[in-house]
This record gives structure tokens, C-alpha cells and sequence, in this order.
């Protein structure tokens, strides 16, 4: 195992071109989530627009094109009944009166979905925090990995990254990018090495220099006769052997333009790999941003960060209310 620090050629990297990113101050998270979810809002809002503009007392035709708008977003089907019957029985107990008291009672209604997932990350009693990314390869998870290391370094937190995905071509070198460009060091074996031996020495190395965050890049499948969930249990009891706890916080990184199709291969690691909450990538690429609603809804998990493009910055922490208030202003 080596331990690794500096630059890298970046010009064969096949998920992200971190060397072509402007060094920019980041924005204001209002800001830069409405300009992500730009393709999204212009899709929903304009149709919550029509719905508003021709609506006085909000009867069943207005709430069947909302039922449009909110399906066509990738709310799902499952979500989209609940907020429908929930302001189906406001309107019996009280008149809707007009589009604009509509959007507002939708507002609550999707920020309330959004905020019910309660699976916060541990906290462990002594550093360092682990937190495993987990999810198919083509989401951006080794990238995210990236992306959330230079997020706790610009909160001064000292992280440590760990190249666990030994399976993918180009992964190792890939993340090796990301942490030359992050700042932070990283621990790697060859390609086809055993992932939980390297996040073995990874956690010791953390240990042993009083890392705070150490963030664990796993593998999207295996060209092994093991199981993806059985390597990742594996990893589990390693991480749990040296550090009280650990992992801390599993992230499922799941790409926002796959929408429901998604929603099952995330079923199947939230049940097997101990998920506690989601980064959605890509979200600047899709028109059907309602996804994250879906999620927590369909899956009881919180959206922990949002990817909104491929500079080192382009990863949010997610808000429920601004996100909701960057769809519908």
C-alpha cells in the first residue's frame, strides 16, 4: 500500500475533468441550486404557472394537472397520490382558495417529505468518522468521493481518502485526481487488490494521525465470485474492528437522470449495505429533479448532498427549503 500526494495527468480521467475547473468562490446555495434545477423548474414550475394563473378555488381539474406536473418531475406515483389525497382532504375541510394558496400548501407538503427521513450519521467518540460511498458504477461516486473530501477541507477538517473501488479500470487514478486536487492524501493498492485490506490500512493510518474525516470510495460491482453485498459486509467488520462504530455514515450515490429506474437498485443496497442517506448527482442534467422527493419519501432516507456539475465546489449540502424554493419561485 502506498500513501499519496501531488498532482497527476488528469487527461484520461473517463468520469471528470477536475483540472479543467475555474477556481471560483462558491455562491450562495439558493443560487446555485436554482440555476442546478434550472431544467427542472422550467418544466414544473411553468405548469404549476398555468395551474395558478387559471385557477380561482382549486377544484379536482386543478389538482389533476398538478397530479400531471408532479408525475411528469419523477415524484412518482406513490408520492404524488399522498400529496394529492393531503390537499384533496385540506380543500373538504377548508376551500383552496386560488393557485397561489395552492402553491404554498404544495410547499409544505413537499418540504415535510423531504425533512421526514431522520437517519442521522453517528457521531463517533473518537476520530476518525468514517463514511463509506456505496452505488453502481456510472453515478459518480468516485467523483462524489472527491467532491466531499474538498467540502471538509474548506471546513478545515483533515480527511483521508480511501481507493477501495480496486475493481474499476481507472478508478484508483481517478481518485487520485480528486485528492491531488482536494488536498488530501490517499491510500491505494493495485488494481485487483482486496478492498477490505486496503481500508484496513486506511482506518489505521487514520488512526494513527488523528484524521477526522476518512471517506472510502467502494466498489459499483466485482469480477470476483463474491457478492457486491457480501464485499461490502466484509468491509463493514473491518472498518468496525479498528474504529468504535464506523461505519458512521453509509452514502448511496444515486445520478438523478436515471429517476425511478434508480429507485431499485437502491432499494437493494439501502437494505443490504445499512444506507443512512443519499448523494444525488447530476442534478444539473435532468428535467425530472423531483426524484429527491421520491427518495425520501419511497426510501426513508435524507438527502444528504446534491451534485450540481463537475467543478471540485459542485457538491451542495442539501436543504429541503431551499431546494422546494429553487423549484417553485
Amino acid at each position: 500500500m502506498i500513501t499519496l500526494f501531488g498532482g497527476y495527468d488528469d487527461r484520461d480521467n473517463p468520469e471528470a475533468d477536475p483540472s479543467a475547473e475555474p477556481e471560483t468562490p462558491a455562491s450562495g446555495f439558493f443560487s446555485r441550486m436554482k440555476q442546478a434545477v434550472s431544467r427542472t423548474r422550467e418544466s414544473f414550475s411553468s405548469k404549476i404557472e398555468g395551474i395558478v394563473a387559471l385557477t380561482r378555488t382549486v377544484d379536482e381539474s386543478a389538482l389533476e394537472d398538478l397530479e400531471t406536473a408532479l408525475l411528469t418531475s419523477d415524484i412518482g406515483v406513490q408520492t404524488t397520490t399522498e400529496i394529492l389525497d393531503a390537499l384533496r382532504d385540506r380543500a373538504l375541510r377548508k376551500a383552496i382558495e386560488g393557485g397561489d394558496e395552492l402553491r404554498a400548501l404544495l410547499k409544505e407538503q413537499l418540504v415535510a417529505i423531504l425533512r421526514a427521513p431522520q437517519g442521522a450519521a453517528a457521531a463517533p467518540q473518537v476520530p476518525p468518522k468514517v463514511t463509506f460511498l456505496v452505488g453502481v458504477n456510472g453515478t459518480g461516486k468516485t467523483t462524489s468521493a472527491g467532491k466531499l473530501a474538498a467540502w471538509y477541507r474548506a471546513r478545515n477538517e483533515s480527511v483521508l481518502l480511501c481507493a477501495a473501488d480496486t475493481f474499476r479500470a481507472a478508478a484508483i487514478e481517478q481518485l487520485e485526481i480528486w485528492a491531488s486536487r482536494s488536498g488530501v492524501e490517499m491510500i491505494r493498492t493495485r488494481q485487483g487488490g482486496d478492498p477490505a485490506a486496503v481500508l484496513y490500512d486506511a482506518a489505521s493510518a487514520a488512526k494513527a494521525r488523528n484524521i477526522q474525516e476518512l471517506i472510502v470510495d467502494t466498489a459499483g460491482r466485482l469480477h470476483t465470485k463474491t457478492g457486491l453485498m457480501d464485499e461490502l459486509e466484509k468491509m463493514r467488520r473491518t472498518a468496525a474492528r479498528l474504529v468504535p462504530g464506523a461505519p458512521h455514515e453509509v452514502l448511496l450515490v444515486m445520478d438523478a437522470t436515471t429517476g425511478q429506474n434508480g429507485l431499485q437498485q437502491a432499494r437493494l443496497f439501502t437494505q443490504s449495505a445499512g444506507v443512512t442517506g443519499i448523494i444525488l448527482t447530476k442534478l444539473d442534467g435532468t428535467a425530472k429533479g423531483g426524484i429527491a422527493v421520491a427518495i425520501a419519501r419511497e426510501l426513508n432516507l435524507p438527502v444528504r448532498f446534491a451534485g450540481v456539475g463537475e467543478q471540485m465546489t459542485d457538491l451542495l449540502e442539501f436543504s429541503p427549503t431551499e431546494f422546494v424554493d429553487s423549484l417553485l419561485e
